[in-house]
């Protein structure tokens, strides 16, 4: 994979590689993918609280409802 940068961007990226905070520059971008892959999934959880806490009250869920989930847990779903 090849992409262009701004020289503004390089210099950066080459100044945090030499002051050891990463062994090279393809480090670099690989933990900047992973903090947006994390601030991603933090998104998505966030957003199915939401979700959740809008569609109203909680029920009880009975000894049926327990067993699907564990069905589906386990993966033993027809």
């Amino acid at each position: 994979m090849s992409f262009a940068l701004p020289e503004a961007m390089r210099a950066y990226i080459d100044a945090r590689v030499s002051a050891g905070n990463y062994g090279n520059t393809s480090e670099y971008i690989r933990d900047l993918v992973r903090k947006d892959q994390d601030d991603q999934a933090r998104k998505r959880l966030r957003d199915l609280i939401e979700e959740g806490l809008a569609s109203g009250p909680g029920l009880p869920r009975s000894k049926a409802d327990n067993e699907a989930l564990l069905a589906i847990a386990r993966g033993t779903v027809d």
